[in-house]
Order: structure tokens, then sequence, then C-alpha cells
């Protein structure tokens, strides 16, 4: 198999590290980083921004047919674009982490972003991150990882984001937060957070960040 276009797909609860340690890969095996949360995150942006409600299936149905949602690479680095807008650190925040729970949960807002995601995979060798990638979105990739970690490691890694960002935040707050995502993310009815039977688990509660990237490394290169 040419390395070069290989298409690995990693899924794995919100705070597991899947974006950091999938670019970090990505960057090191010379592939392109796909971060399919960064997607649901600006069309939850764009919702908040026109005023829709973020359960509104039909309302956001109509809002992604006109969506200019573009992704586009700066030396494999993933920039979010809404119109001529770079959103890549707009998205970043509590309350977008939020709003995109919600908006993934609607299949009028996966399927118009599962076709994009499609798209960018067919262009040549990747590594795209996400909850249904393996199970839903690239069912035929070459390499599927279920990246993991427990509700209180992943939150105090997302506690320490924010306090990195000057965001007040407390440890019981974000727990909690975590625990909701992770029921709505594998409670939802179209394309819940599932592991495929086929993808290798990798649990880095244990893991300092070199470990993870190194632990996914070795897999994409024992697979691929």
């Amino acid at each position: 198999m040419d390395k070069k276009n290989v298409c690995v797909a990693i899924d794995g609860p919100a705070g597991a590290g899947k974006s950091t340690i999938a670019r970090a890969a990505a960057s090191r095996l010379g592939l392109r980083h796909i971060d399919t949360g960064a997607m649901y995150r600006a069309a939850a942006l764009e919702a908040v921004r026109r005023g829709i409600f973020l359960d509104d299936g039909p309302a956001l149905g109509e809002m992604m047919a006109d969506l200019d949602l573009r992704i586009e690479f700066a030396d494999g680095v993933q920039r979010v674009y809404l119109g001529d807008e770079d959103v890549s650190e707009a998205i970043r925040t509590p309350e977008m982490s939020a709003a995109s729970s919600r908006v993934s949960a609607r299949p009028e807002v996966r399927e118009a972003l599962v076709r994009l995601q499609r798209e960018l995979a067919k262009r040549g060798g990747s590594v795209m991150d996400g909850r249904d990638i393996c199970t839903h979105v690239l069912p035929d990739a070459d390499v599927k990882i279920f990246l993991t970690a427990s509700p209180e490691v992943r939150a105090k890694r997302r506690l320490d984001e924010l306090i990195e960002k000057g965001e007040n935040a407390s440890f019981e707050e974000v727990l909690a937060d975590m625990k909701r995502r992770d029921y709505n993310d594998s409670h939802r009815e179209h394309s819940p957070l599932v592991r495929a039977p086929e993808a290798t688990l990798i649990d880095t509660s244990a893991m300092a960040l070199d470990e993870a990237i190194e632990a996914v490394l070795s897999c994409i290169k024992e697979e691929a």
C-alpha cells in the first residue's frame, strides 16, 4: 500500500485527545489531518449566529443547504472557514462544544457534513478523527482506531486546556459536561459513538501525550 494515500480513521469520546494526537500523527506521516469535530462546531456557530434553535432539524437542514463551509489545509494543518471568515479559533469555546453536541445529533447536519468529509478523504492520504468515522463515514478505511481515556482523565485534560486559555471552570463542571456529552454521543439515534469491532482500542488514561502519539503511529505503521 502507498503510505502517502493511506486512509486512517480515529473515533473516540470527547476529550480523548483525538484531534491533538491525530494531528501529530498525520504530521509525522506527511498526511493531512481532518478534524470532523471542527466542522460540527462551525455548523453550531453558524446556527447560533442565525438564531436557529439547535434541535430544530428542518431549520438546520435549510441552513446546511446554503452553508458556505470550507476546509483548507496549510502544510497539512486544517483551517475552517465560514464564507471568507476563518473561524478556526472562534469554534474552540465551551459554548461551541455544547452546541456542536446538540447539532451533531441532527441527521440533517450529519448527512451534509458526512458528504463533505468523504469528499475530503478522496483527495489523498489523511488521518480523520471524529465520533463515527470508522463506523459510518469511512467504513473502508485502511486503519481504524478507537482512542479513549477515563472520564476523569479526559475532564482533567479539558480543564487544563480551558485554564491555559484563561477561562474559568471547575473540575466538577467539566466532568459533568464530559459525562453528559458521552451519553448524548453514544445514545443519539443517528450514527452514535460506538467502537467498530475491527478498530484497535488505545486507552491513553495512563499515557503522556508523546506516548499516545507513538501508540497511534505504531498502530498505523503495523496495519497500513
